[in-house]
Parts: C-alpha cells; sequence; structure tokens
C-alpha cells in the first residue's frame, strides 16, 4: 500500500516513489542492515537518553546544561555512555521484532482497511497506528529488561543512583535477578507498555498525517506558483523527500512526546528508584504519590526537553535511515506492486 502520495486528485499531483511492502523485502538483508544501521544511530543519541533518564529520577528539576556540564567534569565524555554495552547488546533482537512486527501489520492492516472501503488517508493512518502498537509490544520482551540495567548504570554515580553499585551490565543483571528473580528485570513493563504503545501508535499515525498534509500543501503551492493544470505532475529529488519525512518525524514526535511524557517518567522511576531487593513491592500508584509530591503535575514533566530532542532527533534520524533501509533490502523483481 502506498503511503506517499498525497490524496486530493484535484491538486498538482506529486509523484513520490511507491512505500515498499514486507512482501518486496529481502528479509535477511532487511534485518541484519537494520540492525547495522539502527545501532549507529542509538549509539549517537544515547547522551541525551541518558540526560532525559538523569533528570526524571532527580528530586529536583536540574537544568539539562547544568547536569551535563557536571558529567562532563566528574566523568568524562564517557559518563555519557553509561549503559551504553547494554543497551547496545538489546538493539539487535528487539529492532528485529520492532522492523518485523512494524511491516507485517502494517501491510495487513493497510490491505483490510483499503477493501473496507476507507480512503486511502485514513487506511494510512489506521494502518500506522496499529502498526505502531503492535511493534511497541513486540520489542518491549527485549526492551523492557535492557531499560531496567541499562537505566541503573545511568543514574549510578549521579545523586539519584538509588544507592546501589554495578560493575557493568553483566554485574547489574545477576544482583537484579538474585534480588528479585525475573520480574525484577520486567519491572515496569506494565507501564513500558501504557507508555510505548500508545506513543507509537500515536507517533505513526500522526507521522502518517503530517507526510501527506506537507506534500498537500507543496501541491497547492507548486499549482499556483506555477499554475500547473489537473493531470500534471512533477517528481521530487531526493533531497525533498528527505526533507518532508525529517518535518514529518519531527512533528509527529512533538505529539508523541506531550502525550506520553507522564508515563516514561512514571516507568523510568519505576525501574530505577526501587533499588534492591525491594521484592516488587514498588507500585504505580506509590510512585504518581511521590511526583505529586515533589511538585505536582509539573514533576511528571522533567526530561520533557531532552525526550522531545531525543525523540525528534532519533526519529528524524530513523525514519530517513529506515526508508534507506528498506530501499536498499528491496528484492529485485517487477512484480512487487504496492496497492494505490
Amino acid at each position: 500500500m502506498s503511503l506517499g502520495m498525497a490524496e486530493d486528485d484535484s491538486r498538482t499531483e506529486i509523484h513520490l516513489p511507491a512505500d515498499v511492502d514486507w512482501e518486496m523485502l529481502d528479509k535477511s538483508k532487511f534485518f541484519f542492515l537494520g540492525a547495522a544501521l539502527f545501532s549507529g544511530v542509538s549509539g549517537t543519541l544515547y547522551p541525551t537518553v541518558l540526560l532525559k533518564t538523569r533528570q526524571q529520577v532527580g528530586v529536583k528539576d536540574t537544568p539539562c546544561f547544568k547536569m551535563a556540564v557536571s558529567i562532563l567534569r566528574h566523568d568524562g565524555f564517557k559518563g555519557f555512555y553509561r549503559g551504553f554495552g547494554t543497551s547496545l547488546m538489546g538493539t539487535i533482537p528487539a529492532r528485529s521484532l520492532y522492523m518485523g512486527a512494524l511491516e507485517m501489520t502494517k501491510s495487513s492492516v493497510g490491505c483490510a482497511t483499503v477493501k473496507m472501503g476507507f480512503s486511502e488517508a485514513k487506511a494510512a493512518a489506521m494502518a500506522n497506528a496499529a502498526a505502531g502498537v503492535s511493534a511497541a509490544m513486540a520489542a518491549q520482551m527485549v526492551w523492557t529488561p535492557v531499560d531496567v540495567v541499562s537505566q541503573r548504570l545511568m543514574v549510578q554515580g549521579g545523586k539519584s543512583g538509588g544507592g546501589f553499585k554495578y560493575n557493568g551490565g553483566i554485574d547489574a543483571f545477576r544482583k537484579i535477578i538474585r534480588a528479585d528473580g525475573i520480574r525484577g528485570l520486567y519491572r515496569g513493563f506494565g507501564i513500558s507498555i501504557l507508555t510505548y504503545a500508545p506513543s507509537n501508535a500515536v507517533w505513526w499515525a500522526s507521522y502518517s498525517l503530517a507526510h501527506r498534509s506537507i506534500w498537500g500543501r507543496i501541491s497547492c503551492h507548486l499549482k499556483k506558483e506555477e499554475n500547473l493544470g489537473c493531470g500534471l505532475g512533477c517528481k521530487p529529488d531526493s533531497t525533498a523527500v528527505v526533507a518532508v519525512q525529517a518535518a514529518s518525524a519531527a512533528v509527529a514526535s512533538g505529539v508523541s512526546a506531550l502525550l506520553t511524557m507522564p508515563f516514561d517518567t512514571i516507568k523510568t522511576r519505576l525501574q530505577v528508584l526501587d533499588g534492591e531487593g525491594c521484592n516488587g513491592r514498588g507500585s504505580v500508584g506509590k510512585t504518581i504519590r511521590k511526583l505529586m509530591k515533589e511538585g505536582g503535575l509539573s514533576s511528571c514533566y522533567r526530561g520533557l526537553g531532552p525526550r522531545w530532542v531525543s525523540m525528534s532527533m532519533s526519529a528524524t534520524t530513523m525514519i530517513t535511515t529506515y526508508e534507506f533501509l528498506k530501499k536498499l533490502s528491496t528484492k529485485n523483481q517487477d512484480s512487487c506492486g504496492s496497492l494505490q
């Protein structure tokens, strides 16, 4: 199903490349190249994730810049990469689950909604939202344990380090298992689903709508400026395509970050501040009450700046990398097409 065409045929038509469907992909190449590309993206953006996490678990709202200077002064540049090794180890299986679930759901739901009579725009938004939910739920099977370990390593050494000391990811893994069992690694799993499933649904649906809206405005602009008639069109260059993808991703990230930030803060606190040996006694209600005492609703939005920046940068890089990845992984066959 093509998700990249402007909907209104009465406007100047923008001939975008058809969306690459799940059946059109060389799966082995798709997963191998995807793991490599997204590992690089994760490494680039990891410092902003660390800053966001430290702000969320801090009792006081420390400015992001002040926190970054403090980390640099005490730990050097490596301080921005605490827990990165653990996070990277989880990237490959988690991304594989995410990408597989995303593409399969998008393809199947997209075809079903078109057959049900929905317009292409509505079908695309519904397919993207459903794909975001299924992808998030699949990936969290891996990401939750990775988050628990890597986030505790992130805050270690800070003022809100939780009072525990780990000598790397493996040591943290062992101590968490020893103290709380397997459920210790899945602390916050429920709230993670409540955070990432809606977040991904909102992001992918917003991205689809923003993408179409931007191309629609470009169509109107071309029609006014060049006075093109119906049936005529143009093919945008790769720079324009990437620019629209990036702008759409930034808009979608802003909407998603704003709507789901409280869930993310609660999740992070559950995973980090419960410490060791609490036998799962930490609860969502207790965490919310603590946040309310610390600063009311505004305390749930600590780290919103870094999260917004991180999500925007990550999403912009992710979507452009992802589209590039799908092109690299497309099978060489003429029978691959897309539903219009």
